[in-house]
């Protein structure tokens, strides 16, 4: 190189147009056409059937009468206490229940209870309060009347 030359200025190419504001869709083409390849192979794999062994009914027989050693609570809409079908007050069910429950061994303390749909909660929260004072094991719910459901 030669000592006389001067060094040229740097130039800056600039565009020949504006940028494109356009968005470029090529790629997104791409991704979508793979995905619709993939679930169109992965479809029929969903469609098959899955065996499931499900266990046989049986029959229960429907008792009409309640058992003389089996307890149950009604709840009445009034706000009335049946023990077995027995109308009982609110002071004497506990002393009643805790004679029925008395001579039964521990395991057998079961008490189950029927509440009408419009009964006072509370009155239902006393009558289980008052099962487990009278020395009930275990309080049991029946969300269906058997005698309703006959009917």
């Amino acid at each position: 190189m030669s000592a006389g030359r001067k060094k040229k200025p740097a130039k800056f190419l600039q565009a020949a147009s504006r940028p494109q504001g356009d968005i470029n869709v090529t790629p997104l083409v791409d991704v979508v056409l793979v995905l619709l390849i993939i679930f169109m192979v992965v479809t029929p794999l969903l469609e098959k059937d899955i065996q499931v062994a499900v266990p046989s009914m049986e029959k229960v027989e429907a008792v009409a009468e309640i058992p003389p050693d089996q307890l149950v609570v009604r709840v009445e809409a009034n706000g009335d206490l049946k023990l077995n079908d027995d109308v009982v007050s609110i002071e004497e069910y506990t002393k009643r229940l805790t004679e029925r429950l008395s001579p039964k061994p521990k395991a057998d303390k079961i008490v189950f209870f029927v509440a009408d749909d419009r009964a006072n909660y509370a009155r239902l929260v006393q009558a289980l309060d008052g099962a487990k004072k009278a020395g009930a094991s275990t309080l049991g719910m029946a969300t269906e009347d058997a005698a309703n459901k006959q009917q």
